[in-house]
């Protein structure tokens, strides 16, 4: 009797708890906690921070202080490290990224033993390349001029702010937000992507986003081709991207982590 009941398969019960149990290994949860946290908190903090910089002159602030410390002048504008290293070397690098979890994607699709990257890795491609085209779409019409450009910086223009109505005759600017900080604030999905395939590293994901953001930003920064709102735009941008992807995949990316579980495959022998 023993021996029969042992061998008996899993009880529906059981496999359900098992699910469930599998389905929260998907971070972050769903709910009022996961609008809370992952909506509204950032959103705020995004437009304190714009507050700060754009209305309360912290731009200018920060500028000014970058200016000073280069003698009058952008002299890091053309320097190797934030020029060719960074400028054009993250640039690479960020392509180069999506390019590995394109052909990852497209290996997965082929081996049954990475079927459960698919979605997530499906998922990550797609939230980088919306969050690189929102920023890019903001920018087209957002009409705004890069440091540089501006007489207060050794430039030939006025500073005209976001709201204001650009004179007739001034060239259109193409600096907000900041585009090449988007490729690395893009990879803020690293947290989401992480959260499915490897929950216990979604934090490590999101430093990574965070990290390559601030480092692409602060070398445009330096180079006077930014103000610091435009990278808090652009992460903003990125991270909005980011999160309204998650909902579309979610179901998807809970399957994947059942699948890897192994929960799938006994479910369709039962």
């Amino acid at each position: 009797m023993r021996s029969a009941i042992s061998q008996a398969p899993i009880a529906p019960m059981q496999a359900s708890s098992r699910i469930k149990k599998s389905s929260m290994d998907v971070m972050p949860r769903d709910g009022l906690r996961f609008i809370l946290t992952h909506v509204l908190m950032p959103l705020l903090g995004f437009a304190l921070l714009l507050f700060v910089t754009r209305w309360l002159d912290g731009d200018q602030w920060i500028a000014d202080r970058l200016y000073a410390l280069q003698g009058g002048r952008w002299m890091l504008r053309d320097a190797f490290m934030t020029q060719t290293l960074v400028h054009q070397g993250g640039r690479d690098l960020s392509i180069a990224l999506w390019a590995g979890a394109a052909a990852a994607w497209l290996v997965a699709r082929r081996r049954a033993e990475w079927a459960s990257l698919r979605a997530p890795l499906a998922y990550l491609i797609v939230a980088v390349t919306l969050s690189v085209l929102c920023v890019s779409w903001v920018k087209s019409w957002s009409n705004m001029d890069c440091p540089w450009d501006l007489q207060r910086y050794g430039g030939l223009r006025p500073y005209i702010s976001l709201w204001d109505v650009r004179p007739i005759g001034l060239h259109r600017g193409a600096c907000f937000p900041a585009g090449h900080a988007s490729g690395g604030y893009a990879w803020l999905s690293l947290y989401f992507f992480l959260g499915a395939v490897r929950p216990r590293w979604r934090w490590a994901g999101l430093a990574a986003g965070l990290g390559l953001g601030l480092v692409f930003g602060i070398a445009q920064q330096l180079r006077g081709a930014h103000f610091a709102s435009h990278d808090i735009a652009s992460a903003a941008i990125c991270w909005t991207a980011a999160v309204a992807t998650w909902q579309v995949f979610r179901p998807s990316l809970v399957r994947s982590r059942w699948l890897a579980a192994g929960i799938g495959a006994r479910e369709t022998k039962a």
